[in-house]
């Protein structure tokens, strides 16, 4: 049976309204508890998670729901000076100012892993041991971190991998994604959603990526829902812990 992994990025308390719209979306696709929500400390140091309670009550009941709680670095802001002309493109290009783990070495990522999954345990009751950086974006000293404390998932925009067992590869392939930020982000974004449900069908494992702000596109919200529906054709959902 071929399988679809969805996820949900930048789950923090400053985009409640869009997650739970998102939530609802999911639902209506029988997906209700079935995808990983990407969770972000203290999104862009203003949002931290224990200043909203209503947001906290709503997400604990999601994970009980079924919904798997993934660590999403911990501001999703970079901060940092890239040490490479590479790293330096890599953080124009692929992001909005947001790859938090691409620059950071070892001290600093290690600390804010620690710290943010020190933080999901307080908050949300939940060991999480699977770590996506924002923008799929990590630096090698980020990689080493998360081996060395063990953690079982991560993935980037081609792969998903175990770190806890090497860097061994669960599963390949593109993920699926929108960008919003500009009229022709919105057009590559709305091109690559029709033809990659197409082109990538015969793949046995797809992943889907929604972040908040695409439904602030009309366009894109409905090219989700029809993804959705698309990929969901003859693919059993399936969360990324069934992989590891």
């Amino acid at each position: 049976m071929r399988r679809v992994i969805v996820s949900v990025h930048d789950v923090t308390p400053r985009h409640f309204e869009r997650l739970r719209e998102i939530d609802a979306l999911l639902a209506r696709h029988g997906l209700a508890g079935r995808y990983a929500a990407l969770i972000v400390p203290n999104f862009w140091h203003e949002w931290p998670l224990a200043d909203h309670p209503d947001f906290l009550e709503w997400l604990r009941g999601a994970i009980a729901g079924g919904v798997e709680p993934i660590l999403h670095g911990y501001f999703h802001r970079d901060e940092s000076e890239h040490r490479s002309a590479w790293a330096r493109l890599r953080g124009r290009t692929m992001t909005a100012g947001e790859g938090e783990f691409l620059g950071l070495d070892r001290e600093a990522a290690r600390a804010r892993i620690v710290a943010g999954r020190r933080l999901l345990a307080e908050h949300l009751g939940v060991e999480v041991d699977a770590f996506v950086a924002p923008a799929w974006l990590y630096g090698q000293a980020t990689q080493e971190v998360l081996e060395e404390l063990g953690f079982t998932l991560a993935e980037d925009h081609l792969r998903v991998w175990s770190p806890a067992r090497g860097g061994a590869t669960l599963a390949r392939g593109p993920v699926l994604s929108y960008a919003s930020r500009t009229r022709a982000r919105v057009a590559a974004s709305w091109l690559w959603s029709r033809a990659s449900t197409a082109l990538l069908d015969p793949m046995p494992v797809l992943r889907l990526a929604i972040h908040p702000h695409d439904l602030d596109v009309p366009l894109l919200g409905r090219e989700l829902d029809r993804a959705l529906g698309a990929l969901l054709r003859g693919r059993a959902p399936i969360r990324y812990r069934e992989l590891a």
